[in-house]
Parts: structure tokens; sequence; C-alpha cells
């Protein structure tokens, strides 16, 4: 796993996972409830891609599962995102980023 942040379409998308799947999807999104106390609002699943928006703080986010593009994490107001929302969206990957590692390194001990 390598945290990856793109800005090119005029927000900043962190992909999280490129190639994760459905069970590392609700892994994250159980660490953003546990550790974060997000309550996932709206809920968009189809087949080839999951968002689910929530609020941390006064930004929203989404969360996305997609089998092209893997997990990312981005302003929900996409190309209308401030600043402010572009930087808590790098700040968050890269404290989920860290936790992951350590879920990771925990299940490879047992």
């Amino acid at each position: 796993m390598s945290l990856t942040l793109r800005t090119d379409l005029g927000r900043t998308e962190a992909v999280i996972d490129a190639q994760g799947g459905l069970h590392r999807f609700y892994q994250i999104a159980d660490l953003l409830t546990d550790s974060f106390q997000v309550a996932f609002t709206d809920k968009e699943d189809d087949f080839d891609a999951i968002n689910w928006n929530f609020s941390l703080g006064k930004y929203r986010l989404t969360l996305q599962y997609s089998i092209y593009n893997g997990i990312m994490l981005f302003p929900t107001r996409e190309q209308q995102a401030k600043r402010q929302e572009n930087k808590a969206v790098e700040e968050l990957a890269s404290v989920l980023e860290g936790k992951l590692i350590g879920l990771d390194l925990e299940g490879k001990g047992k």
C-alpha cells in the first residue's frame, strides 16, 4: 500500500490503496467510524463503485471504492473544493495510511 495524492482534476484525491478491494474499503470505513466518530450520510453503491459521504469537522469528504481506481478519498464538492478541504484530505489520508500499516503489521504477526 502506498498513498498517492493527485490534483489533476482541480481537487486533491488521495489514492489510499490502488489495489484495494471491498474488504479494504470496509476496513477503512470502520477506521473512520471508530477513530474519528465519522457517520456516513449519503451512501451510493453501484456495481463498479461505492461512494460514501461524511463530514469531518466542517469538511464534507467522500470515501470511494472503484474497481478501476481502488480506494480514494476526496472532497465531496469536487472541482469547487476549497484549499482547506483539500488539505483535510491530505492530512486524513496520511493518518489513515499509518493506521492501515499498523493493522497490516498486526495481521502478519498473527
